[in-house]
């Protein structure tokens, strides 16, 4: 065989000796190992940055951590994670650092790109966002009648939408009691209706989020809350004072009637999936306040530090990253399910969709070799406890194989009754479900009780049977604070990226992603045009049909 990056992986000993494990580990019931053991839960849990995880219920000896902390040695991982806080340039495929975690860095160390350091103006730009928001929360910044500021519209899609809305959502018990924020991503009519209904012009201030101010979907949306504003008493000369940008192009956000002085900077070394913890996260901090915005960053400073530090067997994100490429590499698991037991959690299963599956969604290395493994698990999930009523039928019987992540507060912002002792009795008597299951003998035991005949055990007995065996973590905290929302949404960042690392692709680039918005161009030129001009020559035939069969309705209307 070649001797490629990725026969490196899978013909090394360390693959190999985690090939060997698995073999003598994969027939061991965790069922068993709990009533071998009263201290499995002390054994296998770690806690960093208020976090604590309990990776007890997986499917693991006291010889398995280990292991796979030699194959991340191997995949060179201590290197690679002092390469990034570094500022070099690990993404290789757009010659870029990767440097989200100088947007949270609370120590005086420098932070270097291409011999600059860029903390200063890290710094610089947070205390302008701190000084925008006092002005609009404190209502010296008004609104063209001079009414005070109510709602803020943040108008991005990906990176610029998915994290800002997941933490926005998750510190709702921190908003303001006098500004309310609203998010804009999707291209549809409806979702642009839906945000605006209600609004007044006279007190929304509207943030434009894009990097190159030319995104598509921003773009349009932005540019039809311009058209809104100014065909419901705004004028030109107002926009400056509802209008706002976080982008990279000042001179389009300019032309866009946004002043100078109300664009914020966004960076080459920050990808989209990482862009909260920078002026992307303004629409957070008008909501919450530059105070709690500040415990989010601190959280995921304390995360950092965390991750740069400690040992990889006391590490959370190396050991929910290693957890992953076990169960994908040698358990053949195509899946896993983020199920956060808190309402104002429920935005996380989206967040962490993009992050891990824009990041790791790779066939090929960095080489641009083919992978000879999986990588890049399909992230999908909800809310505890309603996906108790819905998917985790599969989860407990189904013949996929999809570990989980059980996500849970010890204490709730809204104490109702014993509300939230029954929400977290769900939480962990899913967990233990998961991993028990029932036994065809205690299902007879059951049936016989109620009293049914032996021929009607007989068939429903085998379809009460629930394996068990399946794997999960749970990730539990005191309360769901600023703090720790930094930490947790920190935690699987670096997880990803210690996946990544073993897998050898670039966790940093998308070009799936960019493919999709090139041939989306050409697409919607043929669907503006008119229903008589022949594109047969220019699409395969299904997307030929389908164009055709949208332009034929669109003329009917």
């Amino acid at each position: 065989m070649e001797d490629t990056l990725e026969s490196l992986l899978t013909s090394s000993k360390e693959f190999q000796s985690l090939k060997q494990h698995y073999e003598e580990v994969s027939s061991i019931k965790m069922r068993d190992q709990f009533e071998q053991s009263s201290t499995r839960f002390d054994e296998f849990n770690v806690n960093a940055a208020g976090l604590s995880l309990d990776y007890s219920k997986n499917r693991i000896t006291s010889q398995t951590l280990p292991l796979l902390t030699q194959l991340a040695h191997f995949r060179q991982l201590p290197q690679a994670i002092n390469a990034m806080f570094a500022g070099e340039e690990i993404n290789e495929s757009e010659h870029r650092p990767a440097l989200h975690t100088a947007l949270r860095n609370f120590s005086d160390d420098p932070v270097f790109v291409d011999g600059v350091d860029v903390m200063p103006e890290v710094r610089s730009t947070l205390t302008r966002m701190k000084e925008f928001c006092w002005r609009i929360r404190n209502q010296h910044w008004r609104g063209f009648s001079n009414k005070p500021f109510t709602d803020v519209v943040s108008i991005g899609i990906g990176g610029s939408f998915l994290g800002p809305k997941l933490a926005s959502q998750a510190l709702k018990p921190y908003w303001s009691k006098k500004i309310n924020c609203h998010y804009l991503a999707n291209i549809d009519g409806s979702n642009l209706t839906e945000v605006l209904q209600g609004l007044s012009p006279e007190t929304t201030v509207f943030i434009v989020q894009s990097k190159s101010f030319g995104t598509q979907e921003t773009l349009k949306n932005a540019t039809e809350c311009r058209q809104w504003f100014l065909d419901n008493g705004g004028k030109e000369a107002d926009l400056p004072r509802h209008f706002t940008a976080v982008t990279a192009n000042v001179a389009k956000a300019k032309e866009f009637g946004i002043a100078e002085e109300n664009v914020f900077p966004m960076w080459d070394w920050v990808g989209g999936r990482y862009s909260l913890w920078s002026a992307i996260g303004l629409p957070l901090m008008l909501t919450i306040g530059h105070e709690n915005y500040r415990q989010l960053l601190l959280g995921a400073y304390e995360m950092d530090c965390h991750f740069k530090t400690a040992p990889f067997e006391k590490n959370l994100p190396v050991i929910m990253g290693l957890l992953g490429v076990w169960y994908i590499n040698f358990f053949n698991a195509q899946s896993h399910a983020i199920l956060p037991y808190d309402h104002y959690l429920r935005g996380l299963p989206a967040h962490i969709q993009q992050l891990d599956m824009e990041s790791n969604g790779k066939s090929v290395n960095k080489q641009g070799e083919a992978l000879d493994y999986q990588a890049g698990p399909i992230i999908w999930g909800g809310v505890g406890s309603n996906g108790q009523h819905a998917y985790h039928q599969l989860l407990h019987q189904g013949t996929q194989f999809a570990p989980c992540d059980f996500i849970l507060p010890l204490m709730t912002h809204n104490p109702v009754g014993h509300f939230h002792e029954l929400l977290a009795s769900n939480c962990l008597s899913q967990s233990q479900a998961l991993m028990q299951g029932k036994t065809l003998q205690e299902a007879k035991s059951e049936l016989m009780a109620e009293g049914l005949s032996d021929a009607e055990i007989s068939v429903l007995a085998p379809q009460k049977v629930i394996p068990g065996n399946r794997p999960s973590n749970t990730i539990y905290f005191d309360k769901a604070t600023p703090k720790i929302i930094g930490a947790l949404i920190a935690l699987y960042e670096h997880k990803v990226f210690v996946q990544g690392q073993i897998w050898g692709v670039n966790s940093f680039d998308q070009w799936g992603v960019e493919l999709g918005k090139k041939l989306g161009e050409k697409v919607n030129s043929a669907l503006l045009t008119d229903v008589n001009n022949d594109i047969s020559d220019q699409f395969d035939a299904s997307t030929s049909g389908l164009i055709k069969a949208f332009r034929s309705m669109k003329d009917k209307l």
